[in-house]
């Protein structure tokens, strides 16, 4: 009871210190004079995916290839289907180009770049299948390439452009610390707890990965996607979850992969392509003609996400779910 416990505390512990961290590493560096821009492109962007990374470099570290995996791959797929479902349903969602034309595409690379690299018994003749180090090193790199656009572009993070709340040096200091500490704690609660889920229900880490913690570790994309919504933001609430997926593949799949291999079981290719799947029926329905003639799906300056497309991407990660516990 006490591990369960630690569990629930784990994914609080996971939030709560992001937001902390987050919060005192924007303070301390707009008292060093760094904008609140650039502020937003870095420690926010990296912060909202820390509960994701800590959870993986932990699993990594313990060997947990199943929790690794399933974590990135459930949190990707509940981002698009549950997080933008939710929001789009309660605004529909009117979109840029950039987001459209350059960000899902490249969000579909990075899903069609993880199938290539996991595989190597089905497309490299070899006995195993895994993410190496190199393959780690890979996946880095093109994040380093993304970040170059990020900058580019300004975009990708919720936030970016409000302004940073400032705190004396000692409270900036103390959220950092207490942040740090609390995602250290939480990822930990979280990952032996799992753990102790799979074994005492007979399922697999990956499925655990895949439902459970992928959820709680959404969370704070889920968070900033509502109150994006709310605000009448859609390119943060859209841009946040894509961004979001970008990081998780490139980012926190490629350090935890440099840390130990990632071991891969040719089974849950079929969570792959549906990642892939939903991706691209996110970039169909914002494309789709709807009123205007097919020629000028180029040409529009936004494109929207109606609510009954919202609605469809909930119930088809309420499908997916119910799929996951059936085959455990």
């Amino acid at each position: 009871m006490i591990t369960y416990l630690l569990f629930i505390v784990g994914f609080v512990l996971l939030i709560k210190g992001a937001h902390f961290l987050i919060e005192g590493s924007s303070s301390l560096a707009k008292k060093w004079g760094v904008s609140d821009l650039v502020i937003g492109l870095t420690i926010i962007a990296f912060g909202t995916s820390a509960p994701e990374l800590i959870v993986n470099i932990i699993a990594s570290i313990k060997g947990t290839s199943g929790l690794v995996l399933g974590n990135i791959i459930g949190s990707n797929i509940s981002n698009i289907l549950l997080i933008l479902g939710i929001a789009a349903t309660i605004r529909p969602l009117s979109i840029g180009t950039g987001t459209v034309w350059k960000e899902i595409p490249f969000s579909l690379g990075a899903v069609l770049l993880l199938a290539y690299l996991l595989n190597d018994s089905l497309l490299r003749n070899s006995a195993t299948s895994s993410l190496s180090r190199a393959d780690g090193f890979l996946l880095i790199t093109c994040f380093v390439a993304f970040l170059f656009y990020a900058f580019y572009r300004k975009r990708i993070v919720a936030k970016a452009e409000e302004p940073v709340a400032k705190f004396s040096l000692p409270i900036a200091f103390l959220m950092i610390i207490g942040g740090s500490l609390g995602l250290f704690l939480g990822g930990k609660w979280v990952i032996d707890g799992a753990t102790l889920i799979a074994q005492a229900f007979g399922v697999s880490q990956t499925m655990i990965g895949l439902t459970i913690v992928a959820l709680g570790t959404s969370l704070p994309e889920l968070a900033t996607s509502v109150v994006a919504t709310l605000h009448r933001n859609a390119d943060i609430a859209i841009g946040n979850v894509v961004g979001s997926n970008i990081f998780n593949i490139l980012w926190v799949l490629g350090i935890s992969a440099l840390i130990r291999p990632i071991c891969f079981q040719a089974i849950f290719n079929a969570d792959i392509v549906f990642l892939l799947a939903t991706t691209l029926l996110v970039f169909i329905f914002l494309i789709s003609n709807k009123k205007h003639s097919f020629w000028n799906i180029f040409h529009k300056k936004h494109y929207v996400l109606e609510r009954q497309e919202g609605v469809i991407l909930v119930i088809l990660y309420l499908l997916y779910l119910a799929s996951v516990i059936i085959r455990k």
